[in-house]
């Protein structure tokens, strides 16, 4: 039987959005822009990462980085349940400066997509509860020090060869970050990218993890839940972001962070 369950939890820390969910959906390949830090309560999960697929069960930590595509499909019938902290990376940033001096805020990063130390699986049942509950006198200190210490436990720096993008990749794929709305050709892309079409095809997906299409409709989602995140209504985001109609960008909001945007809309409002 499906199921799909997911509450936007509202959080006591500014740039932490904390989600709750159990569900059979399996997630097509997307992307977050924010750092992801989950623990699996129930079931297991199969997911692509940026280093491999990678199960993980009830108990253990899953986590990825800004930018980093991503999947996710139950193992087994009865789907799977997980809490997740999504964490702005302005706020990743700062925190990790005072763990480790000297790291660049493009270095920084989560290096083990699946975790399996206890003592940090209970310092982020720890930090959920204390984050999601309403603040108290002491509420904030509290969730500051376990985010501390939960990061001090996850975060490594990135390894020189990671994450390398070909220059003229890097120059198409800032034409589509820096306007996703654009209608873009794969003749103008590649034409920046200094490829012919199919080399650029074939290098874009190898080097991101998606098809050049596939990475636009990633940046209009984002850029879509912005104007939501603002207020627009949900008529208007579709068509500032470039879709097609509001079920287009409904579908593709589902399909990436397991929620309809009016639902969405309703839990940020």
């Amino acid at each position: 039987m499906k199921r799909m369950r997911f509450d936007l939890l509202r959080c006591s820390t500014s740039g932490v959005e904390a989600v709750e969910a159990d569900t059979t959906l399996t997630f097509h390949r997307h992307t977050h822009e924010q750092y992801g830090i989950g623990l699996i309560t129930r079931g297991a999960q199969k997911s692509a990462s940026g280093r491999g697929v990678v199960e993980a069960v009830a108990g253990e930590i899953i986590t990825v980085n800004p930018g980093e595509v991503h999947d996710g499909a139950p193992i087994g019938d009865g789907g799977r349940a997980w809490r997740m902290l999504y964490l702005q990376p302005a706020l990743v940033a700062k925190l990790t400066a005072e763990l480790a001096e000297g790291w660049a805020a493009s270095s920084i990063e989560f290096t083990q997509p699946r975790i399996t130390d206890k003592h940090l699986a209970s310092l982020f049942r720890k930090l959920f509860q204390v984050i999601t509950a309403p603040v108290t006198a002491h509420g904030g200190l509290e969730a500051d020090e376990t985010l501390l210490l939960l990061l001090g436990g996850l975060m490594q720096a990135r390894r020189d060869d990671a994450g390398s993008i070909p220059p003229g990749i890097a120059s198409a794929r800032a034409l589509m970050d820096g306007n996703p709305v654009a209608a873009l050709t794969l003749s103008a892309l590649a034409h920046e990218a200094g490829l012919s079409r199919y080399q650029f095809l074939r290098t874009f997906a190898r080097a991101t993890g998606l098809t050049p299409h596939a990475y636009l409709m990633q940046r209009r989602i984002h850029h879509a839940r912005h104007l939501i995140d603002g207020g627009a209504r949900l008529a208007e985001a579709a068509a500032d972001s470039g879709f097609s109609d509001q079920s287009h960008m409904t579908r593709l909001f589902v399909r990436s962070f397991g929620m309809a945007p009016g639902a969405y809309a309703k839990a940020v409002g």
